[in-house]
Parts: structure tokens; C-alpha cells; sequence
């Protein structure tokens, strides 16, 4: 074990490394080490000078650049926190989070947020001619992620681990002293969280600005990337390139890729597992809140199709409402007990806390786990579509839409019904060629081979909308809201 502040992860690698190893790449914007260090180390004392201390949290409102992380250990040197903040919230969501997490400090780029917030120029602190080095504190939290969740309010989820690493600690198969892609917007838990734990193990980070499906195969041949990570849409945008152009690529160097953040169509799973083989696909579950994880690698999955893996660091159950465990093979919530103990994990800033039921915590999720222990999700509690007394899992309706070839993506929710109580919509949104011929109609005829009648969509909607973010995330909740809202003004 060697375990060190996070502040002074910099200098240990500018030193061991050597200082000029590439740090971090967006773009033409690269840093090595030792910049790594001196920019870090110079913004660490401009912020100590706007009176940041020992677990204040400092707010960055900032686009995928190097910045964050100059930042992020800047903030970590003095002991405080980072709260990562998306730069395209409308100003009166990023009011809300801020007025949540009560920063010391904001830093923005945008003139807009900053004449509206107060916050610091990214350049702050660059031209602090101070050479001290900078003691690093140890914070008694590492991050703050600003989150909607289900509902689309806002929530700031704390993590409590301390502001130190071990930098000999594994994670998720990433490699030590090489080099990684981010694909994902820093401001979602898993590509800063993921990030972060490369740079503490003294990888090289290539990090996009933003996702371009061909640009990240690029990245990875030229640059003899060995580790990435995505959400399913981008999986989905790669496996759709032309075969020529995806096939073009040299893929020898990557070792690893992960995926996070959404369920996973079984067809795109198999794809991938086919194009890549099962031992470089691997996938995680489990929410920002830490309080539990399923892994799973592609050997794995092609003999458990559609889990999400067994859990690693902490402890899981299915129970019905009662709270009662269930046996294999039953639908029931899915419960995690992490290792470190009950409520050791994190702490919501604006939600309350998830009740505990025998140290378990509920994920909001339904699953099962079979006779080997692996899980499976069947879809959000929030989002089940309870029609006519039958339970229909939304995720089990989008990944038959998804084998359409006509269809890009599909988002299905629950409306109200007199009679039913709950109907079947489904928002489509179409391919360039299936835009021009597939109806409704057809999409309920290809369904009707695929999956039970009373799970058929009553509805369809068609729409050019972006209908998940950038971190593969959908709020079937403001959707279904929004929907609803339109209904009662007509």
C-alpha cells in the first residue's frame, strides 16, 4: 500500500514519471506532469488566498478541459472538496445546485455564469509566480457530483471517502503508467470518477471534448490507448460507422472497455463480444451513491446473458415490499450492503437519505439474481408501467425497439389510462433512411414477434429530439411529465 494526499499526486508522478509524461490531452491542449504539478500547485494558492480551507467545497463549472483537473488537485492540495457542475445547466438549474453545495469558491469559463455567479476566470491563478510548495491537506470527502436523478431535482451526492489514494489500489482493470480515453462529460460521476483513479495510477489521460463516434477510434490507434469507457448510445454510435471505417482502426492496443450508466441492448452486448472478444468487454452497475457494485466481464456474460455481474466491495439481496428476501430467480428491489458498513459511502446535500432495512440500501431498481449469484436489472421502480394489474418494465420494450433497424434510439413510458390505469407509449427516434419508411404500424408489427401483447406500445411518437444525455442517462420521469402536461392544456 502507498498511500498519499491527492494533492500530491503530481509531484509523486512528475518525479517517478518524469516531467515531461503526458498528464492530460483534450484536443491540442496537453499537459505533462510536471505542468501538471506547477499549474496545480500555483491555482492551490490563489484559492488559499480566497480564504478556501480544510473540506470547503469549491464549485467547477467548467467544459471538459484540462482545467478540471488542474483544479480538482489545486482543491485537493488545500484539503477541500471539488463539486463538479455541468457548464450547460440553464442558469436557474446551476443556481439551484450552487445554492445547494454553498461553495467557497465557483470557477467558470462562460462570461454568462460567471457575471451571474461570482465565479473565477479558469485562467485564475495562472499567473501566481509563487514557487513554494504547497503542503497538501488531506479533505474528509474527495468529490461532490451535482445529480437530477429520477425526478429532475436537484441533489449533490458527497462522497465520504478521504482526500488521500492509494496509488497501488486496483480499479476496474485499469492499467498503471499507461494510457486511457474519456469519452463522457467530467461533470457525470463515472468519467471523472474513472479519470481520476487513472491519474492515480499514473496513466496518461486522452480525453475528448466532446463524443465523436470515428474521433474516439482514432484516439485510441494513435495514441495506443489500452483502457476506455462508455455509455450505450456511444457503443451503439461506434457499432453504427460503416464497417469499412470502423474495421479501419487498429484496436490492438486497448485492453479494456467498460460500460456504464444504461442498460445495455443484448444484441449491441453480442455485438461487441463478437468484434472485440469477451475478455476486453466489461460492464459495472451501480449508482454515484457507491454503496454497491455488480461487475461482470464478457467470459462471464456469455454464459449469464442480460447480467450485470456479481458484486465486488459490498453485499447483495433482492426483497419484495415487505422487505422479506427473495429466492432466485424472483423480481423483487435490489439492495446493497456495502463493505465499509451501513451509510459509510456517501450523504445527499438536498434529498433525504434512502431508508436502510437491515444495513441494506435500496438502489430504486428491480433485479433478480440466479442460482450463481449474478444480477439482473429488470428497470427502475419509478418507471414500471402497471398496466391492467401487469407489471411492464420499460428497458425490456426500448431494447426490442432497438433491433429495428430503423430505429436510433426508443424511450417508453407509462401515461394514464381510464380504464388501464397505465398505457404503453413509445418515443422514437429514427434512422435517416428509416425516417422516410417506418410508421407506427410497422414498428408494432416487428414487436408482435418479440414480445407479449400486453406489453405492445399503444402509441408511438416520433421525434428528431435528443432523448438521453450525454452520459446515456433518460429521465423517463420529465418525460412522462412533460407528456402529461401537453395532454391536460389541450
Amino acid at each position: 500500500m502507498n498511500l498519499i494526499p491527492m494533492g500530491d499526486i503530481p509531484g509523486w508522478y512528475s518525479k517517478r514519471l518524469g516531467a515531461d509524461t503526458l498528464c492530460v490531452r483534450h484536443g491540442a491542449d496537453s499537459l505533462s506532469w510536471g505542468e501538471m504539478n506547477t499549474r496545480a500547485n500555483r491555482r492551490a494558492w490563489a484559492l488559499k488566498k480566497l480564504g478556501v480551507q480544510q473540506d470547503d467545497i469549491v464549485a467547477l463549472v467548467l467544459p471538459n478541459e484540462n482545467a478540471v483537473f488542474e483544479f480538482a488537485f489545486a482543491i485537493w492540495k488545500l484539503g477541500a472538496t471539488p463539486a463538479v457542475v455541468s457548464s450547460r445547466l440553464p442558469m436557474s438549474e446551476l443556481r439551484a445546485v450552487l445554492q445547494l453545495a454553498n461553495p467557497r469558491v465557483v470557477v467558470a469559463r462562460d462570461p454568462k455564469v460567471r457575471r451571474a455567479t461570482g465565479a473565477v476566470s479558469v485562467d485564475y491563478g495562472l499567473d501566481d509566480e509563487t514557487v513554494d510548495r504547497l503542503p497538501s491537506l488531506v479533505g474528509s470527502r474527495w468529490k461532490v457530483i451535482a445529480s437530477g436523478g429520477s425526478s429532475g431535482l436537484p441533489k449533490l451526492i458527497v462522497d465520504l471517502a478521504p482526500g488521500e489514494i492509494d496509488t497501488d489500489a486496483t480499479l476496474l482493470e485499469l492499467p498503471q503508467g499507461a494510457a486511457v480515453l474519456n469519452a463522457g462529460p467530467l461533470f457525470h460521476n463515472a468519467p471523472f470518477r474513472f479519470m481520476c483513479g487513472a491519474l492515480f495510477r499514473g496513466n496518461s489521460v486522452v480525453s475528448m471534448t466532446r463524443f465523436d463516434a470515428e474521433e474516439s477510434l482514432r484516439l485510441i490507434q494513435d495514441h495506443r490507448l489500452s483502457w476506455a469507457n462508455f455509455v450505450p448510445t456511444m457503443m451503439n454510435r461506434i457499432w453504427s460507422l460503416p464497417e469499412e471505417v470502423r474495421t479501419s482502426y487498429d484496436l490492438g492496443s486497448l485492453r479494456a472497455v467498460w460500460h456504464t450508466a444504461a442498460p445495455i441492448p443484448t444484441w449491441l452486448k453480442e455485438a461487441w463480444i463478437d468484434w472485440l472478444g469477451p475478455g476486453r468487454v466489461w460492464e459495472i452497475y451501480g449508482g454515484t451513491e457507491r454503496h454497491g457494485n455488480t461487475v461482470i466481464s464478457g467470459d462471464d456474460w456469455l454464459t449469464h446473458r442480460g447480467s450485470v455481474g456479481r458484486p465486488i466491495n459490498s453485499s447483495v439481496r433482492i426483497v419484495d415490499p415487505s422487505g422479506a428476501p427473495l429466492s432466485s430467480g424472483q423480481v423483487g428491489e435490489v439492495e446493497f450492503l456495502p463493505n465499509t458498513g451501513p451509510g459509510s459511502t456517501y450523504r445527499y446535500i438536498g434529498a433525504d437519505p434512502r431508508p436502510l432495512r437491515d444495513g441494506f440500501e435500496g438502489t430504486g431498481d428491480y433485479g433478480w439474481l440466479d442460482e450463481d449469484g449474478f444480477l439482473y436489472i429488470a428497470d427502475r421502480r419509478a418507471d414500471l408501467i402497471i398496466r391492467g394489474g401487469m407489471n411492464i418494465y420499460p428497458a425490456e420494450v426500448e431494447n426490442a425497439l432497438s433491433e429495428h433497424p430503423d430505429v436510433d434510439l426508443a424511450v417508453v413510458i407509462g401515461l394514464p389510462d381510464h380504464d388501464l390505469g397505465a398505457v404503453v407509449h413509445a418515443i422514437v427516434r429514427l434512422t435517416a433512411l428509416g425516417a422516410d419508411r417506418t410508421t407506427g404500424d410497422t414498428l408494432r408489427e416487428f414487436l408482435s414477434e418479440k414480445i407479449s401483447r400486453h406489453k405492445l406500445p399503444t402509441s408511438y411518437e416520433f421525434t428528431d429530439a435528443p432523448l438521453r444525455d450525454e452520459a446515456g442517462k433518460v429521465r423517463r420521469s420529465q418525460l412522462r411529465a412533460e407528456r402529461i402536461a401537453l395532454t391536460t392544456e389541450v
